[in-house]
């Protein structure tokens, strides 16, 4: 890559206006739900009322002779695979089970999943046929909860499951569906030389990602046989990509535009509506328009695992972990998917302990197949790692915070899954967090005070962007990675100090698959580092052009020319008296010296660092009620460069929000019948303003030395430490430590009556 001389005026670091900004508090802005070609039917599903049946029939018939139904489709209509697994350990994939997740086949596998689908020419008609559809179900026993479907004799979600990865392998199926284990030196021998050893349970429940958007597309099929797919997501290439695996079409025939998203955090990752829109287009001729309601979404798209973990950490009077040992159970819904291994990785990730050992298991129920939220799996292991060391800090009488900054992880040092540490930056983090004046404020009665730290790999991938400057001087960016959390301002700051020029002067877009190389799903703390250098990369591309044909103009080498504060120079007095070409007079002379400038760049990334945050809160508990209220917290985190710290403070602020939610309120409850009982907003307990606190953010930058600004990557490491946080700060307002979330004032009073004070 060219070396681009820092431009007088850097954006980088400061905070400019989004682009989006004006249309999205206007309502110009354009989500799923607003595209609606001429034509466009209205589709609907019919959902199994069932938490497991056999499917033994459908008949269509009657809906298909309803006047104004176009379209009908069942789960036949859906190609089939090879039940086999593909991919890293980490992220298989099996589209055997894929494709029954977007609709049932052989069996209904939760309450709520799709069965059929129509395509009529309104709403009243749509749900007018699916009551005509006829589905023969046989009632098979079910499984919602992680006990229940690990017991000896659980009814089986799949009859042909049996567990990988364990030695001798089973004879019998089960609903374990894999297991993993890794662990690095001698656990047991680590253990014996700890002068304290604590071991705790914990659980957690399934959460809801809390998108306010419901899940929407438009697909349309042309009589050329390509398509076009309108959809709101965090990756419409991947969304492309699985419409065309599961309806049979090239995916070079779909054109995939990305709407404006109303939120997603790993939920709107997965591919629900797109193929059925798709299929139906296909079989109506016409555009097909699809859309959640408030209950669908709820009751057929994934939330997180919930999860039952073990933790064991012993540790020398002077603090020095010497072991550590998690054992994890994920369930992932009605397919294997649950991110557990990613909560063996994370639980112990920000420590250098010598010895540790991780065993997790993925275990299937008849719920709805899991979906990633914000650092998916390692929130829960966090929250028990992050628990037990407050027990440890309390047994050896020792400063929680002084107890991780003594056993940070540094550059260099060993991880599970044969990983080394990359990147330093968490001792950094804990000293700031320490150095707050808050952490010194004294507490009163019934208040705690509660400490965690947390860590996610944060991701790299494929992205591709794409720059081109027009005959104004005015350069367009344009990405692959959909837009939630600023990035289009964050490639627009990015691209104008490569090119040394004014913030006003870029424009910043998100472009249709057929017009931006590849990029993977917006997710894993990702499109900053890895599209910002993407866009750099495009831009360093102009800049050598720009520098060519300045060359070109002065009839001197390309190498005599150097690019800086957004015009083209002679590199030094021996070239020659030139006066600087400015951006905008090569741009105004293109046509006439050899044609504009563009260029596109694709790439895998490498080079990505991890995420670290840490943080403490202050809590009241009244003792009367088990109500928590959070008084202050503070939230720090490494961000390696703070591109736009407004948009950084951002993702801090709701990362700790969710996690509030999480850790005091949120979770899915399922009736005996295997029906989730407060499938929406009234029911499911999300924070409102009223509830949480100001959070303090303190922003540290230990730079990456492989992105161009020292990008690391900050989206979710923040809510990886927010259960543990408040769960400690209960904890220790109550003196009962509290292993169960959510911490409602139910659990709360249980614990103040049914146990003695901790020890």
């Amino acid at each position: 890559m060219n070396q681009i001389a820092p431009p007088k005026r850097p954006f980088v670091g400061t905070r400019p206006v989004r682009p989006d900004g004006v249309p999205k508090v206007t309502g110009a802005a354009r989500y799923g739900a607003d595209y609606t070609p001429p034509g466009a039917l209205c589709g609907k599903v019919l959902r199994s009322p069932h938490a497991h049946a056999r499917i033994r029939g459908i008949d269509t018939a009657r809906a298909r002779a309803l006047p104004g139904v176009h379209a009908v489709v069942t789960g036949a209509d859906l190609p089939d695979f090879p039940d086999v697994y593909s991919g890293i350990e980490r992220l298989q994939k099996n589209s055997h089970h894929d494709v029954r997740n977007v609709m049932a086949k052989e069996k209904a596998l939760y309450h709520g999943q799709a069965v059929a689908a129509v395509a009529a020419q309104d709403e009243a008609t749509a749900k007018a046929a699916l009551a005509l559809i006829a589905v023969d179900y046989q009632p098979l026993p079910f499984v919602v909860t992680i006990d229940a479907a690990i017991a000896e004799d659980a009814p089986l979600v799949h009859e042909t499951m049996f567990t990988r990865n364990v030695a001798p392998a089973p004879l019998r199926p089960s609903n374990i569906s894999r297991r993993w284990s890794d662990s690095l030196g001698d656990v047991a021998a680590g253990f014996a030389v700890a002068d304290e050893v604590v071991e705790l349970n914990f659980d957690t429940v399934p959460v809801h990602q809390g998108y306010i958007e419901p899940h929407a597309c438009v697909a349309e099929c042309h009589a050329d046989g390509t398509a076009h797919l309108w959809v709101s997501s965090q990756g419409h290439f991947q969304m492309r990509d699985l419409t065309a695996l599961f309806t049979g079409l090239p995916a070079s025939a779909i054109r995939t535009s990305p709407a404006e998203i109303g939120g997603g955090f790993g939920g709107k990752t997965k591919v629900y509506l797109e193929p059925v829109a798709m299929l139906l287009s296909q079989r109506a001729g016409l555009p097909v328009k699809m859309t959640m309601s408030r209950h669908e979404v709820f009751r057929a798209t994934g939330p997180a695992s919930d999860s039952k973990i073990r933790v064991k950490i012993g540790a020398r009077r002077d603090g020095t972990l010497t072991a550590a040992e998690i054992e994890l159970y994920y369930n992932s819904g009605a397919f294997p998917s649950a991110p557990f291994i990613n909560g063996c990785l994370c639980a112990f990730a920000h420590y250098a302990i010598p010895n540790q050992r991780g065993t997790g298991y993925d275990v299937v129920s008849n719920r709805a197949m899991t979906a990633a939220y914000r650092a998916p799996g390692s929130t829960q292991s966090c929250f028990a790692t992050e628990s037990v060391l407050d027990v440890l800090a309390g047994r050896i009488d020792m400063d929680p915070i002084d107890l991780r900054l003594k056993n940070a992880i540094r550059a260099g040092d060993a991880q599970l899954g044969d990983r080394t540490m990359s990147h330093d930056g968490f001792a950094e983090t804990l000293r700031a967090l320490k150095a707050h004046p808050k952490y010194r404020q004294p507490l009163g009665p019934n208040r705690g005070r509660g400490i965690a730290a947390g860590f996610w790999h944060n991701g790299a991938g494929h992205s591709g962007a794409t720059c081109f400057v027009n005959a104004d001087g005015v350069v367009t960016v344009a990405s692959s990675s959909p837009d939630i959390g600023g990035s289009r301002a964050a490639m627009a700051m990015m691209a104008a100090d490569t090119f040394g020029v004014p913030y006003d002067q870029i424009r910043s877009e998100i472009h249709d698959t057929a017009s931006v190389p590849y990029g993977d799903v917006t997710g894993g703390s990702r499109v900053t580092f890895a599209t910002g250098k993407a866009i750099v990369a495009a831009c360093t591309s102009v800049i050598a052009q720009l520098k060519t044909r300045a060359a070109q103009i002065w009839q001197v080498d390309a190498e005599a020319v150097d690019w800086r504060d957004g015009a083209a120079h002679p590199s030094s007095s021996n070239v020659g008296r030139f006066e600087p070409l400015t951006l905008r007079e090569l741009a105004e002379g293109a046509s006439a010296s050899g044609g504009h400038f563009g260029a596109s760049h694709g790439e895998t990334m490498t080079g990505h660092a991890p995420g670290l945050s840490a943080m403490f809160c202050d809590v009241e508990v009244d003792p009367e009620t088990g109500a928590v209220k959070i008084l202050d917290f503070v939230t720090c985190q490494d961000a390696g460069r703070a591109v736009h710290p407004a948009y950084v403070e951002g993702q801090m602020q709701g990362a700790v929000a969710q996690g509030i939610g999480w850790a005091l309120n949120e979770g899915y409850v399922y009736g005996p019948d295997g029906v989730l009982q407060n499938a929406g907003w009234l029911d499911y307990r999300m924070p409102v303003a009223s509830d949480l606190p100001m959070i303090d953010t303190v922003i540290v930058e230990v730079a990456n030395p492989h992105h161009p600004f020292g990008v690391k990557g900050v989206a979710e490491a923040g809510m990886v430490s927010a259960l543990g946080c408040v769960a400690n700060a209960v904890s220790n307002a109550t003196g009962r430590r509290m292993t169960s979330l959510p911490l409602n004032p139910e659990t709360v009073l249980r614990a103040l009556d049914e146990r003695g004070p901790e020890t």
